[in-house]
């Protein structure tokens, strides 16, 4: 199973302890290095003096420019994500298919084939609105920019998103694992930091806070597919493909992705409602959830994400140098 895979490589809790602390030092100091970098070159010595450093992201994205700013952020996803390769191997001798799947090799089927499924259902939200309140939204299409925009998007929101997964549904679900010897806890302590870590999002302050029961359940979506799946590939493919064709096709003055996509959201919602929040969490993701535990022939759901996790025999693995 997925979990035990970190029994095959150096599991001692303070290891993943020390992990954590290096990649957060990784990901969120030296990643935001080019970022903070670009901002202060951008506002000058003088904005520097008069303290007129942006602290919001419609601010930044104002001082950097959509594209540029969208670049530096997520670039800082990108060296986090070098972050957790580099802790696994260093740290933990962990190959990163150990890190990724209970199966030989990574699976890039599983990946595919829920990144277009998610992307075209998520595209088709997004249109559905578009013909229903078009009123809500205006032509936003510039081809150089958006051009610009989908290089970057395509490049590095795969990176971005990866990085949480990896982090999330991969180091610590492995981790939390074998240090409670449980399923449970790490699905549940991770899908809830996962979604506390949206607290920042700008989304949170313009739709309340009811908008974080979309963001922890699809943190338990797809902790739930990672340990019904023993991997992180359908994980993967569908976080990828949100952030994407959402990055692509709308934008909003109130969302953490500032971007020159397709259309503009130029509605002003003043609270998260039935299609943010509930539609999402309790219809559609738990139809995803039947589609691929038919296709995937899942079974046995108690002791997959509730069952005890059980060191094996130490003549049955070895670390991997």
């Amino acid at each position: 199973m997925y979990i035990e895979q970190a029994f095959k490589s150096l599991h001692e809790w303070w290891r993943y302890l020390v992990g954590f602390v290096i990649i957060f030092i990784i990901w969120q100091l030296i990643g935001s290095i080019p970022l903070v970098g670009g901002i202060l070159y951008s506002i000058g010595l003088e904005g520097i003096q008069n303290n007129d450093i942006p602290t919001d992201v419609t601010e930044m994205a104002d001082v950097l420019g959509n594209n540029l700013f969208l670049f530096l952020m997520l670039l800082s996803f990108a060296i986090g994500l070098l972050g957790v390769f580099f802790n696994a191997k260093v740290i933990h001798q962990q190959s990163i298919t150990k890190l990724t799947t209970a199966r030989e090799k990574i699976d890039w089927s599983r990946f595919w084939f829920v990144f277009i499924l998610w992307g075209t259902l998520s595209s088709s939200f997004v249109l559905i609105d578009y013909f229903m309140e078009p009123e809500s939204y205006v032509w936003n299409f510039d081809l150089i920019p958006f051009l610009t925009l989908a290089v970057i998007a395509i490049i590095l929101i795969p990176l971005q998103t990866s990085m949480e997964e990896y982090l999330f549904r991969g180091y610590l679900m492995q981790g939390l694992g074998v240090i409670t010897k449980t399923r449970w806890f790490p699905l549940v302590f991770t899908s809830v930091v996962f979604g506390l870590m949206h607290l920042a999002n700008p989304e949170v302050e313009q739709l309340g806070y009811a908008i974080m029961v979309y963001y922890i359940g699809t943190g338990f979506f797809l902790g739930i597919i990672t340990l019904m799946d023993d991997g992180l590939e359908l994980a993967l493919g569908f976080h990828a493909a949100n952030n994407l064709f959402t990055a692509l096709l709308v934008t909003a003055d109130w969302t953490a992705f500032q971007t020159d996509s397709l259309f503009k959201d130029v509605s002003e919602p003043t609270s998260a409602g039935f299609i943010d929040v509930f539609m999402p969490v309790f219809v559609v993701f738990p139809i995803i959830l039947y589609v691929l535990a038919k296709k995937y022939k899942w079974t046995n759901w108690n002791e997959k994400l509730f069952g005890k996790v059980i060191e094996p025999i130490k003549e049955d693995y070895k670390i991997i140098d």
